[in-house]
């Protein structure tokens, strides 16, 4: 499956100053594949796994000088490292921290060799770190497949260049819309974790998908055990499920049933928001750019990191799915709205953690809410995201009326269109927005 980040990869590996990379995202969305993909454009690839190989750390302890680390390495794996010729693959650096501590190191003594280093649970390690480089490591941020990714992955680049290249002034031909919306279903159910599609690109049954949802959804229960020195397992899984249930609504820690006080609870909602499972979603009061300046840290919603995981996790009838003429009938769990926010985030730029916004109007008798805010040529423009063909769209005409703005956005399933000062994308295009505004 090709990758977009890939191309970030590359433009790293031809750069002049090539500061380590740190690769960072949550467990099983395909860091190691892609790192082994760039390895084989170099004449030596050296990867070193600090799990599967514990007795390597014993190399960092000390001196962590990179000219005696390469020697060692080069040794125990019998393999040269060259500057400018070899990839040194630091895999699951989390359980190494001097490891970590040693990126800088590299970069100041062997600038010109490629070293990358990735783990999945690797912001707990980092976050244990007084300082681990800062202005001599680049972070990159890897995410589950996006919609486009997943078409071009199933062999559908024509619909994929149709999709992008349409627009509210370019509407696509109803059959095009169609076939879009039929996969966007499809991948809703899928989600973008690399081995599920895979699944379903190798079986064409959804079916086997879902077994392959469970056994990764096991996998990142199993991983609560890791972080037992920091939070109660049963908390973490009572937050993890709390999570599940309340994504798209403003979240309410408190509303878990496993016994803890309120910073306890908040304890382990970080760690999982650390582990890269879920995104915040800020209130802001959105009277100015940047939004960020009026940021409520006590009020937002959740969205999970990947649709597949969260419709598994609730148990949706899959069959709603590919019958539904509207997502009305499956926007369960708010399914719809976490899929537009995932899209973001995969569509900003990987070297920074994104951020995410929304709008709400609590007033006696009269509430309001926009889903997402996003910022371009320091306007804000407000996202209503509905799960039907046609809705009303009254708290998007408030939020325009009280912030004085004069366009906003509407996503839905129908397709490209315009009415007075909004513009509707359809749901699966939505990216095509995102990408427009981030460049």
């Amino acid at each position: 499956m090709e990758r977009e980040i890939f191309e970030d990869l590359l433009k790293w590996k031809e750069s002049d100053t090539k500061k380590p990379l740190l690769l960072r995202g949550a467990r099983q969305v395909g860091k190691t594949y892609i790192v082994r993909k760039l390895g084989r454009l170099f004449s030596n690839f050296v990867e070193v796994n600090f799990e599967s190989e514990p007795e390597i750390s014993s190399f960092f302890k000390g001196n962590l000088l990179p000219d005696n680390i390469c020697s060692k390495l080069s040794v125990y794996y019998n393999d040269s490292i060259i500057d400018g010729k070899t990839l040194l693959f630091f895999d699951e650096i989390q359980a190494c921290p001097e490891a970590i501590k040693s990126l800088r190191f590299f970069y100041e003594r062997r600038p010109n060799l490629h070293v990358i280093a990735a783990g999945s649970l690797l912001e707990f390690a980092l976050k244990n770190l007084s300082s681990f480089g800062v202005g001599r490591i680049r972070s990159l941020f890897m995410y589950p497949l996006s919609f486009n990714e997943f078409l071009k992955a199933a062999g559908k680049d024509s619909l994929l260049k149709i999709k992008l290249s349409s627009s509210i002034k370019n509407r696509q031909d109803e059959i095009f819309h169609k076939k879009l919306t039929e996969m966007f279903v499809k991948f809703l159910i899928i989600g973008g974790m690399p081995e599920v599609v895979s699944t379903y690109l190798k079986t064409d049954d959804i079916t086997q998908t879902q077994r392959v949802l469970d056994d990764i959804i096991t996998s990142l229960e199993d991983d609560f055990a890791k972080y037992s020195k920091r939070v109660n397992i049963a908390r973490l899984k009572d937050i993890f499920m709390s999570i599940l249930f309340q994504t798209g609504t403003k979240f309410n820690i408190t509303g878990s049933s496993v016994s803890g006080n309120f910073e306890q609870k908040k304890e382990a909602l970080e760690m999982l928001v650390m582990a890269g499972l879920c995104y915040k979603v800020y209130h802001s009061s959105a009277n100015g750019v940047p939004l960020a300046a009026e940021k409520n840290e006590k009020k937002f919603k959740i969205i999970f990191f990947d649709t597949g995981i969260l419709q598994r996790s609730l148990h949706l009838k899959l069959g709603d799915f590919l019958v539904a003429d509207s997502l009305e009938m499956i926007n369960k769990g708010n399914i719809v709205e976490q899929y537009v926010g995932l899209e973001y985030v995969k569509a900003c730029h990987r070297f920074t953690k994104p951020e995410l916004f929304y709008w709400q109007r609590e007033k006696r008798g009269s509430s309001a809410e926009v889903d997402y805010l996003i910022e371009k040529n320091n306007k804000i423009i407000p996202v209503e995201v509905k799960s039907g063909i046609h809705g009303k769209m009254q708290s998007l005409f408030m939020f325009l009326k009280l912030k004085q703005h004069t366009n906003g956005i509407r996503t839905s399933l129908e397709n490209f269109n315009s009415y007075s000062n909004i513009d509707v994308y359809p749901v699966y295009a939505i990216d095509n927005l995102f990408s427009e505004i981030l460049e």
